[in-house]
């Protein structure tokens, strides 16, 4: 069956390093959740061309390449959340996500699920990470005047892991 992807995206981000690669339902469900401060429209997160180059061997006739290293476009858009008016930025709240990224050269652990599932359904052993691992920060930059005040942040990413299932357990 088919699903349209709108409202299906859950993101967990965390300054913490899980205990293993692939984090457990209790690791992702304890870290940040993000997904109603991220601007759906302007979220780039995926996988992307894998590095090339050429290995053709003295009998091959003709080109023959060889895959390399991993890549992947990774940078998200945040809707700032403030407290009363003139009282500052909800760092403890809606704008946890942004305090925890706003830092250049930040470390970070960020996971998207985009299942069957809605955003707002809790982790479960069994769900999909698509994309998800360690990535640094960079400065954040003002998307524009329109709209909400907000900031996008481009990261690096360091180690990840796409479409695999998170593990049973604690």
């Amino acid at each position: 069956m088919k699903f349209s992807s709108d409202g299906k995206k859950k993101w967990a981000i965390s300054l913490t390093k899980p205990a293993n690669p692939i984090p457990t339902a209790t690791e992702l469900n304890a870290m940040i959740d993000p997904s109603c401060m991220i601007l759906d429209s302007d979220v780039t997160w995926s996988p992307t061309a894998s590095d090339r180059f050429n290995e053709k061997t003295s009998c091959q006739k003709g080109n023959s390449q060889a895959l390399g290293a991993s890549n992947y476009e990774t940078a998200l858009t945040f809707i700032r959340e403030w407290l009363a008016t003139g009282s500052g930025a909800d760092i403890e709240g809606l704008d946890a996500a942004y305090q925890a990224v706003k830092v250049k050269d930040t470390t970070v652990w960020i996971y998207l699920r985009e299942t069957d599932k809605d955003s707002t359904e809790p982790w479960a052993a069994g769900d999909e990470i698509f994309l998800g691992g360690e990535v640094k920060t960079d400065s954040p930059t003002r998307p524009g005047n329109d709209g909400n005040i907000k900031r996008r942040v481009e990261f690096l990413p360091q180690n990840m892991i796409s479409e695999v299932l998170v593990p049973a357990g604690v």
